[in-house]
């Protein structure tokens, strides 16, 4: 199968302006993201999306696929969809976040996995048990509930499940399994068509998470519980976290 993994650089972040193009460690961003791809074993071939001339050089210059999209492109898989139209040899995309610019090669690959030995499969994404009580109480981090298949029932910014019992956060930890979604997306060709023509819906308006539109259309998302850990970059403050991550961690590796 052809694996198009496709990372949306969109320059005009209302919380961070200029995101794909901050500098980490003396490099933007985005070829951060772009290399940390690279070590992907499933992926075909990988484009950067993006949606400003600066951004479109920068790419090229270190040496990869760039194609422009318009700017008013609503959201991340309206920009997969956008670049796939003309793709028709893209049998799986995946969508790979361009502010995670550490995510490990092996995590897009288990997200992939899926969709490569379970034909039924037409969507796919990570989750991560949560063990930090911050991350339970942070709505900037979104939970997940799934099935005994591992089919996702629902997403929301508050703690799902509610645990009735728990007396604190931390509590509720112990007492049972949390999931936080991580939002990486593995779509075949004709889902990522069909979820990106339909409008938004109630429950995603009202909780900002635009794969609450393919729960209430009918879709089934694939959860894959991953052990890996990818930090992402929303904010100033997370900016500063992600250098000295990169300092500790990455620089010398």
């Amino acid at each position: 199968m052809y694996i198009v993994g496709i990372i949306p650089a969109r320059f005009a972040s209302t919380r961070l302006m200029g995101k794909p193009l901050a500098k980490i460690g003396g490099k933007p961003m985005i070829q951060h993201t772009y290399e940390s791809a690279l070590k992907s074993k499933l992926l075909s071939e990988i484009i950067i999306a993006v949606d400003d001339e600066k951004v479109f050089e920068i790419v090229k210059d270190f040496g990869a696929n760039a194609v422009m999209t318009p700017k008013d492109i609503p959201t991340g898989s309206d920009r997969l969809a956008y670049v796939i139209e003309s793709r028709k040899d893209a049998e799986i995309i995946v969508n790979i976040q361009g502010d995670e610019p550490f995510i490990p090669g092996r995590m897009i690959d288990e997200a992939i996995e899926p969709l490569l030995f379970d034909k039924n499969v037409e969507v796919s994404t990570l989750a991560k048990r949560i063990t930090d009580v911050e991350e339970l109480k942070s709505a900037s981090i979104p939970k997940v509930v799934f099935d005994y298949n591992n089919y996702a029932m629902y997403f929301s910014r508050s703690p799902i499940p509610f645990v009735r019992e728990g007396k604190s956060y931390s509590d509720k930890l112990k007492r049972t399994e949390i999931f936080k979604h991580i939002g990486l997306y593995v779509y075949k060709r004709e889902a990522l068509l069909r979820f990106t023509s339909l409008m938004p819906t109630d429950l995603e308006i009202a909780e900002k998470l635009e794969q609450l539109r393919m729960l209430e259309n009918g879709f089934k998302i694939k959860i894959v519980v991953s052990e890996f850990e990818s930090i992402s970059v929303d904010t100033p403050e997370d900016l500063d976290r992600v250098r000295r991550y990169y300092q500790k961690f990455v620089k010398n590796v």
